[in-house]
């Protein structure tokens, strides 16, 4: 099946970046949100986006023009009908997806395969709710999206191989890097970064160093980009908090157990970058 039109379900920040780049890659894409004040912001955060790359001399004006003419946007996914793949944003909650899924399996084309951006919900258990198992997947893409070059792609327990090929070839089509992963929780990524991330919120609680010292010693004594705590700032306290609890869930292993520092932060709305305050204030 040749790709041509691809469906967003959820314009937050991860949805938006991802509309963005196959509008990009010269596919276009209906994305689509509960309500038009969340698309309007999400056509503003993509405008302003691909400026940024007109600004650096990456686009051309001529093709940010042509990027946002292939966007359109929707507040039902009747509109996805047409869609000739389809990937899921919405917030990390597994009740919801599945609710999603179910209701994307009788509006798509039975050919058509269903993504989930989710960063560790488990891919077998949101294709048991949409009836195609066989066609659906996790295409986990890295935030910022317009930037950073990885694609996780989750095989679950009845997705096909053929799936995966499609999925794999449109990160192609993205510029992106594919690397699979088992349906585990927390796939490969956050299996990985999760622990470390809890492990630096673990130090500030128990009074080892105050953030600034935890990040200083990542970045210039283990070459990070970025310190664990304004990574997690960065991906939303929040975020953090959910996926270690599926790892901690899913695992059963004491060492995924959240940070309680993390979850006072997050009952008291300190989110990080997104509420003006976590470890740092912003």
């Amino acid at each position: 099946m040749t790709i041509k039109t691809i469906g967003v379900v959820g314009a937050g920040t991860m949805g938006s970046g991802i509309a963005q780049v196959f509008a990009q890659a010269g596919l276009s894409v209906c994305l689509v949100d509960v309500a038009e004040p969340f698309l309007d912001r999400a056509r503003t955060t993509i405008d302003r986006s691909l400026s940024k790359f007109v600004g650096k001399g990456a686009l051309t004006a001529v093709a940010k023009d042509q990027a946002l003419s292939r966007l359109q946007t929707a507040t039902s996914v009747d509109g996805l009908a047409t869609a000739d793949f389809i990937v899921e944003a919405i917030l990390e909650d597994a009740g919801a997806k599945r609710e999603l899924f179910a209701g994307l399996n009788a509006i798509a084309r039975p050919d058509v395969v269903l993504a989930s951006n989710t960063s560790s919900i488990s891919i077998t258990v949101l294709g048991a709710a949409s009836g195609r198992a066989d066609r659906v997947l996790g295409m986990h893409f890295m935030n910022p999206v317009p930037i950073m070059s990885l694609v996780e792609l989750v095989r679950g327990q009845a997705t096909s191989d053929a799936s995966m090929k499609t999925a794999s070839e449109l990160c192609a089509v993205l510029g992106k890097t594919a690397v699979e992963s088992a349906d585990y929780p927390g796939f490969i990524s956050n299996r990985i970064l999760m622990p470390m991330l809890n492990e630096a919120m673990f130090a500030v609680m128990e009074g080892v160093g105050t953030p600034e010292a935890i990040d200083t010693v990542m970045k210039l004594g283990m070459n990070h980009p970025m310190g664990p705590l304004t990574l997690a700032d960065f991906i939303g306290l929040d975020v953090c908090l959910a996926i270690l609890n599926v790892l901690h869930d899913g695992i059963g292993d004491p060492k995924f157990r959240p940070c309680p520092l993390l979850r006072r932060m997050v009952a008291a709305g300190h989110l990080g970058r997104k509420s003006g305050q976590g470890f740092y204030t912003y």
